[in-house]
């Protein structure tokens, strides 16, 4: 699989099967993925991949608190942002209405919320998550730095033929996370990224993205 191919056929898959990923797999995709670019060479990631018995608790753990109505606990960054305008407000409702009739949910339901974060915290059936915390003395940069490190993770997956799924969904049950995988209170988690094969026969979900022309302008060209 070449990069192009990868890049246009990696997604978030909502629907992971139980066929089981080897350590060998995802030893060799991280490794590479070691050559992500990060400024100063600081390389701040600091990734938990949870697999077998640790995750099934934890998947149960954040389970019943999303059953439960669980809140969540406080959030150490903003998911988006407050005042969402347009063009972004747009994308991202058009957006929804797709992932709410991938997952068979009603987007008037008013147990919506709770059903998503269950479907969440179940990691959509993956056989593994990686959990990448920053330190929190790291700044913006950094956390660019990260975001392009899971990129390349994603598109490592895919040319090993897995699918992935990016959560931040994650940190709103962070402490039952960080209790799971031992995380010290100097790191903060980014975010989740589940990891495994497509279940057969799922729906599929490729939400639309912007023309070109929207977020790109050649100067001198």
């Amino acid at each position: 699989m070449d990069v192009y191919e990868a890049v246009d056929s990696r997604r978030a898959v909502r629907a992971f099967s139980e066929e089981p990923v080897s350590k060998e797999v995802l030893e060799r995709v991280l490794t590479a993925a070691m050559r992500a670019p990060s400024s100063g060479n600081l390389q701040p990631w600091h990734v938990y991949v949870v697999t077998g018995e640790p995750l099934a608790e934890l998947k149960r753990r954040a389970t019943a608190r999303a059953l439960a109505g669980d809140a969540g606990d406080e959030r150490e960054y903003p998911m988006y942002p407050a005042d969402l305008a347009s063009p972004y407000r747009d994308r991202f409702s058009a957006a929804a209405v797709q992932w709410y009739k991938a997952l068979d949910i009603d987007r008037d339901d008013p147990d919506r919320p709770m059903k998503i974060a269950a479907l969440n915290s179940e990691a959509f059936g993956a056989p593994v998550v990686l959990f990448c915390y920053l330190d929190r003395t790291m700044g913006p940069g950094q956390w660019a730095d990260a975001g392009m490190y899971l990129q390349t993770v994603m598109l490592l997956l895919r040319a090993e033929g897995l699918h992935s799924c990016p959560q931040v969904m994650w940190t709103m049950y962070r402490k039952t996370v960080s209790q799971v995988v031992g995380a010290d209170d100097r790191l903060t988690l980014f975010c989740g990224v589940s990891v495994g094969f497509e279940r057969q026969g799922a729906p599929r979900l490729r939400t639309e993205r912007a023309a070109m022309a929207e977020t790109v302008n050649f100067i001198g060209a």
